[in-house]
């Protein structure tokens, strides 16, 4: 039987004072989704609103996992994603949470996410997120009260990533927000690729960790 990867994409365009245009970041939704594909897997797309999701980075279309998400079945699924509260998460292998700065804006504290990603992760599914992605796991509790990254091995953009590139626009720190619920942050120099697995949990630090998360993914489900 296929395996089924959903991704949840966030709906925010602007973040910040200053108006900042945003969205998913190109690579960082078509690096894993071209190791999906590659692996035969189906691939399905819900938003927390069930509007179209925006994309950022479109200037790194020439890359051609990302020209092939841009020109082909990838981006016009994103385009027609489901609202996550319509989905059935039950019946996915694994959740995935791409970044860009969107994901800052309305996945801190959105209560049905937070609720999907804690019955994915207790049901022994795979829950992975890159870059600013894993904002999705902040504030996660699990059923015994404790936070889903509390004690588990995790990446994700760093302070010093943040500080030489959108630090007056993102709401706080995600690497100080996630350290501050437990996790042991892996942090690698900057916009170098690094993706880490605890178990069935797979994040990545930054745009180039993307095609790590994706590959992570992969490797847990086929031995699964």
């Amino acid at each position: 039987m296929k395996k089924r990867i959903l991704i949840i994409v966030s709906n925010a365009n602007v973040i910040g004072s200053h108006n900042r245009r945003t969205g998913t970041f190109l690579p960082e939704v078509a690096h894993p989704y071209a190791e999906f594909d590659k692996a035969g897997y189906t691939i399905d797309f819900a938003s927390l609103t069930g509007d179209t999701p925006y994309l950022d980075a479109l200037n790194l279309a020439d890359d051609p996992d990302n020209l092939k998400f841009l020109t082909g079945k990838g981006w016009a699924d994103m385009q027609k994603a489901a609202k996550l509260a319509d989905v059935d998460v039950s019946t996915y292998n694994a959740v995935f949470v791409p970044g860009g700065l969107a994901p800052m804006v309305d996945m801190p504290e959105a209560p049905l996410l937070k609720k999907v990603i804690a019955e994915t992760y207790e049901r022994n599914a795979v829950v992975g997120a890159v870059c600013h992605g894993p904002v999705s796991l902040l504030n996660v509790q699990l059923s015994d009260g404790s936070y889903l990254v509390n004690g588990k091995n995790i990446a994700s953009f760093t302070t010093e990533e943040e500080d030489n590139y959108a630090r007056a626009d993102v709401p706080f720190d995600l690497q100080t927000a996630l350290t501050k619920q437990g996790a042991i942050f892996h942090a690698a120099a900057p916009w170098s690729a690094n993706s880490i697995t605890d178990g069935n949990l797979v994040t990545g630090q930054n745009p180039a960790s993307a095609k790590g998360v994706g590959e992570k993914i992969v490797a847990i489900l086929e031995n699964k």
